[in-house]
């Protein structure tokens, strides 16, 4: 396990606003062999994309309905040509065990 990371203060952790999400679909991203895109529904008008660097842990068809915990207001970033508007949130450093999940309606603020 690799050490904490320096303290943060509680207004620098309150910035990040997690959102409870599920999974509506996903694919395998046309430009990454190690990248899933995951649309993931966290109560807005619309699924957000989410580019994910897990696909050497999970298909796309095993995470379809899936619970997953979201970083909402990460700014969006182009990933080898596609939009991430968000982060799943998962356990495990260069590897991934496994996606951090509760069992909340979509949207539904984790804190």
């Amino acid at each position: 396990a690799s050490p904490p990371k320096p303290p943060v203060d509680i207004q620098t952790f309150a910035a990040i606003d997690l959102r409870a999400g599920v999974v509506r679909a996903a694919r395998p991203h046309p430009n990454a062999d190690r990248l899933l895109v995951v649309e993931v529904d966290i109560g807005e008008n619309r699924p957000r994309t989410i580019v994910a660097g897990i696909a050497s842990r999970f298909t796309p068809a095993s995470l379809v309905g899936r619970q997953v915990v979201i970083v909402a207001n990460l700014a969006p970033a182009d990933l080898r040509g596609v939009t991430s508007e968000g982060m799943l949130l998962a356990a495990g450093g260069k590897q991934v065990v496994d996606l951090c999940a509760v069992d909340a309606p979509p949207g539904t603020v984790v804190r």
